[in-house]
This record gives structure tokens, sequence and C-alpha cells, in this order.
């Protein structure tokens, strides 16, 4: 068998890549004026020195401590979550059955689906599409007390902290096993169970750029997501995406078998599915 292994895996951001930017519904829904949020009361947090992740997660805690968010527990932000699945991106999720079907048609493979989010983790879980298509979910986490009220943060996920959970698939390490042993993640193995280069990782920020840029050099695919509604947004696309080569190519977030990214998406795996099958037959020949 060759290194390459028999795993495969396509690798999504969640907000703004496969929806629009679950923490903002919520927050609007709870009555937020969601461009003071971010505008105004983020980049003050940020200017003070705060990591953007951070910053959001303290936001909500103060929020929940004394705000608007008193009282809120994970099973709410879960019971949200379950009111997203008709807000994601056209061609979700048959996208993801679809990707399923073209690696179904190769012998002995297997492909993996996986989110790594600065998101709300109970948001992203508590949607029935998550909870369908996917084998892994990693993004952020706040505990709670002992009356159930969200109050600590638990898990932060910021820009280069994602390129942490990219290793950890790449490893075959379990979210199970990284939280009782977060150091796990940094042992020498000597068996790779999804190589890099069997790896499509999707996303749309600017916390997406360390995983772009391992991906491209580690000989995975990058695509970039942009609304092309948004000019500072398409501005970004071209400048931190493409020309600095940290992804294949950049698309609006459309995901049918006719649209650009979705197309582009079934044919990478394809072709990911052609390697694989080509260096084991290699293998089996030496």
């Amino acid at each position: 068998m060759s290194d390459r292994g028999n795993h495969l895996a396509v690798v999504f951001d969640f907000d703004d890549t496969l929806l629009p930017d679950a923490t903002t519904q919520f927050l609007s829904a709870r009555g937020y004026d969601v461009e003071r949020f971010w505008g105004e009361r983020l980049t003050a947090m940020v200017a003070d020195g705060f990591d953007a992740t951070l910053a959001y997660l303290q936001a909500i805690l103060d929020d929940i401590r004394d705000g608007p968010l008193t009282g809120l527990t994970t099973a709410d932000l879960q019971a949200f979550g379950a009111t997203l699945d008709d807000t994601y991106f056209t061609g979700i999720p048959a996208l993801f059955e679809d990707l399923h079907a073209v690696v179904d048609r190769f012998r002995d493979l297997r492909l993996e689906l996986c989110i790594v989010s600065s998101g709300l983790l109970p948001i992203i879980e508590g949607s029935q599409v998550v909870s369908d298509h996917f084998d892994s979910v990693y993004a952020c986490e706040l505990a709670e007390a002992g009356s159930g009220e969200l109050r600590w943060i638990k898990r932060c996920v910021t820009f280069t902290e994602k390129t942490r959970y990219l290793f950890e698939i790449n490893k075959g390490i379990s979210r199970a096993e990284s939280g009782a042993n977060p150091g796990l993640v940094n042992r020498r193995v000597d068996h790779r169970r999804i190589p890099f280069e069997n790896m499509v990782y999707v996303g749309d920020g600017l916390t997406d750029i360390p995983c772009f840029s391992l991906l491209r050099e580690k000989g995975g695919t990058a695509f970039g997501v942009f609304d092309p509604t948004q000019p500072a947004k398409a501005k970004r696309a071209l400048q931190e995406f493409l020309r600095a080569q940290r992804t294949t190519s950049s698309h609006a977030p459309r995901y049918g078998p006719a649209d650009e990214l979705g197309a582009l998406l079934r044919a990478a795996v394809e072709t990911v599915c052609h390697e694989l099958t080509l260096a084991r037959s290699q293998a089996w020949v030496t």
C-alpha cells in the first residue's frame, strides 16, 4: 500500500463558507445591532490587544454575566443551530452526498468530511446538516457553571490553532483523544492516516490563511470563498489568497454541480481518488 493510504478528507470552514456567519445570525436573533457588535465593540477590544476570536468569546461571556444573554446555556446554542438548516448556501447539502458518491466509485477508498471553525461548537453541531454529513467538528467552546449558564472559555480556535486540527486529522487523532491529551498532536508518528496531499480545504477568511498555506505547501488543495457582491471581500480574495498563491482559486459560495466551486470540489476529490488508486497499483507492482 502506498504511503498515501486510502483515506481522503475535505475540510470546511463554517461561517461564511457553508452559510452566512452563524454567530451573527444568533446575535441578530437575540436583538443585537450586529454591525455595532463587530464593527465598534470588537474593533475596540482588538485595538486594546485582544485576539479577535478571544474578543468575541469574551464579549459574549460579558453579556451572559451582565447583559442581554443572561442565562445562556449550551442547549440554547444547540437549539439555535437547529434553525440554521435552511440558511446554507446553494448546493448544500447535496454537495456532501455527491462527494461520497464520487469516492464510492473507487475501491477501498474512504472520504471524511470535517469542519474547522472559529465559530461556536454547539451552534454548529446543533445543525442537522452537520450531524448528518460530517465526521468531525472542531470549533470554540464555552464551559457551563453548575447552574448551566455559560461562564468560561473552554476552547478557542484562533488563526494558527486551526492548523493544529488539520494535523490531528492528518494523524488520525480523534477529538476525544485530543481533549484528553492536548499534547498528543505533537507526537511523532510513522503513519499519517490522511496525508495532507489527500486533503482539500475550503475557507473564506483571514483565519483560514494558515490552513491554506499549510495545504499548499504539503501538496493538498485549497479553495477560497468570497462574496462577489462585497468589493472588499473580492479584493481580499485577490490580494491575500490568489496573488499570494495560498489557494488554487477563489469562488462565490455556490456548491451545485454546475457552479464553479461545486464543480471544482467534485473534480478535486475525483482527482485525489485517481491518484490514490494509481499509487496503490504502483505499490502492488513494486
